[in-house]
């Protein structure tokens, strides 16, 4: 049971950080925040993402161009130029190293308004951090596991972002339903997502990027945009516009 509790834990915490402010804050900008409150949640996102941890400022740039050039051989992440999940990951890991390590040219329009710490992001990609987590992980499944089994759940905790990743980036682009006719391919790909924490709205994300509010009908429910609205509430952010709401 602690085992289920843990992984549960990671996959959704992971997955708070990645949407609220990888995607929503550093891709898009739908709302700001102070550099101190920025700062806490560079924090919030390391500790939550753990050896998964990526870059917002590189992952705002990566995920920038793939509204750019979706569905392209421009774009980081489509299922239209990979032949499986795997080669596209792949390509989706390559490309996020490279903007990171500034091995690529970069359009300036593409990396205009992003949180930066790079001292900090120095160290959260590193190697040594990322070990240091694999090792934490481990560890705990040497305490707590009861069975054989749950050490199944390992590999998934260490690569929890890849696996969230994988989940919109190839399967919200091959299945799903549409509310918005666009000129690509991305889906709908669950009526109700409480698996993806809205994510999986992913048409009408790339019909409306900079809305904090993924669900567009009565039915598609994104839990992490009542998330927001409290913390605009509580001032700790601010909307950017009216439309994004």
């Amino acid at each position: 049971m602690v085992i289920l509790i843990f992984f549960i834990s990671i996959w959704y915490l992971s997955l708070f950080s990645q949407t609220f402010f990888q995607h929503r804050y550093a891709a898009h900008g739908a709302f700001t925040m102070n550099k101190s409150w920025e700062k806490f949640f560079f924090i919030v996102t390391y500790v939550t993402q753990g050896s998964s941890y990526m870059s917002p400022k590189a992952y705002g740039i990566m995920h920038r161009l793939h509204h750019a050039h979706t569905d392209t051989p421009l774009d980081p992440h489509s299922p239209s130029n990979s032949s499986n999940i795997f080669t596209m990951m792949w390509h989706t890991r390559t490309v996020y190293q490279h903007i990171l390590h500034q091995k690529m040219e970069v359009d300036e329009r593409y990396s205009k308004n992003l949180p930066v710490w790079d001292g900090f992001d120095r160290f959260a990609n590193g190697a040594f951090s990322r070990l240091l987590w694999v090792g934490l992980y481990i560890l705990f499944f040497v305490v707590f596991a009861t069975s054989p089994w749950q050490y199944l759940l390992l590999p998934i905790i260490i690569s929890t972002g890849a696996f969230h990743g994988a989940i919109v980036n190839w399967f919200a682009h091959k299945y799903g339903y549409i509310n918005f006719k666009l000129k690509n391919t991305s889906m709908n790909l669950l009526f109700v997502d409480v698996l993806m924490l809205g994510e999986s709205y992913h048409n009408n994300h790339h019909k409306h990027p900079a809305s904090i509010n993924f669900g567009r009908r009565w039915f598609e429910i994104d839990p992490v945009y009542y998330i927001i609205r409290f913390l605009l509430y509580l001032n700790v952010i601010k909307s950017v516009n009216s439309s994004s709401v």
